[in-house]
């Protein structure tokens, strides 16, 4: 099973998806330790990332959990996701920017593996947590353009929608119970 704890910057997703992993005996990974360091500079610097930017980075992270799925691995990955097509890419290895016609099935697809969590929150909120985090690349001032980018998953994609009003540990038991429904183990 791969946990993909998608949202908007400042939406929870390290902390939430740490302790979901914690909970559920599974590896950890933040997808923003393995952005590519232009595109942390470019960040940093108020400027947002385009598809191109964001392609060679969902194809690291597609290697990733793909290679701990292959060795039997249960994954819990925070990542944005913010886009349909980047959960495709996340999913299948392919290049989101191909039309869908065009693309051919892969071994690589794990998407009938792969369950987003979709970390819901207001403007309001989200700004005002990210104001009080430090020491990450991600400036308030790209929040705009990252809510902006978002389409929220949608069927035929697997996935829930969490709202992050309630402390961590609720929202963790909240998502628990739901994969406990939709994921026999």
């Amino acid at each position: 099973m791969i946990i993909v704890v998608m949202g908007v910057s400042g939406s929870g997703k390290t902390a939430v998806g740490s302790h979901l992993a914690d909970q559920l005996g599974c590896k950890f990974y933040d997808a923003d330790d393995y952005h590519p360091m232009e595109n942390k500079k470019k960040m940093s610097q108020g400027i947002p990332l385009n598809d191109q930017d964001r392609h060679p980075w969902l194809c690291s992270l597609h290697e990733l959990i793909k290679r701990e799925k292959a060795c039997g691995q249960h994954v819990v990955l925070a990542c944005s996701a913010l886009k349909k097509a980047y959960r495709k890419t996340l999913t299948t290895g392919q290049d989101a920017l191909i039309p869908e016609e065009q693309r051919q099935h892969s071994e690589d697809d794990i998407s009938s593996h792969t369950i987003f969590i979709h970390l819901q929150g207001s403007m309001e909120l989200i700004s005002e947590r990210m104001q009080k985090r430090r020491g990450h690349f991600m400036p308030l001032t790209l929040l705009q353009s990252q809510f902006d980018t978002l389409e929220p998953p949608a069927a035929p994609e697997l996935f829930m929608a969490v709202n992050i009003e309630k402390d961590i540990s609720e929202i963790v038991s909240e998502i628990k119970a739901e994969l406990d429904c939709k994921i026999p183990r």
